[in-house]
């Protein structure tokens, strides 16, 4: 049976990515390393991808991950 591939991120969905505070985990796998959801939940366990604890949400919070991958963040700006 082949294996179903999840679709490559669009430049636009890095852009709304980059508009906003935090994400999940599996969207910020996905947006910005081209990862399913086992590897994202993975790499965040590693350390690979940071993480914070909100109640009982892991997010990941988009500055800091921007900035290690030299992106331009824009929190607050529409996308």
């Amino acid at each position: 049976m082949a294996k179903k591939s999840t679709p490559a991120a669009t430049r636009a969905d890095v852009e709304a990515v980059l508009g906003l505070a935090t994400t999940d985990i599996i969207t910020a796998g996905h947006v910005f390393f081209g990862l399913g959801r086992s590897a994202a939940y993975e790499a965040a366990r590693r350390g690979d991808l940071p993480t914070i604890r909100v109640g009982g949400r892991i997010l990941v919070p988009v500055a800091p991950l921007a900035e290690k991958l030299g992106l331009p963040f824009n929190i607050g700006r529409a996308a």
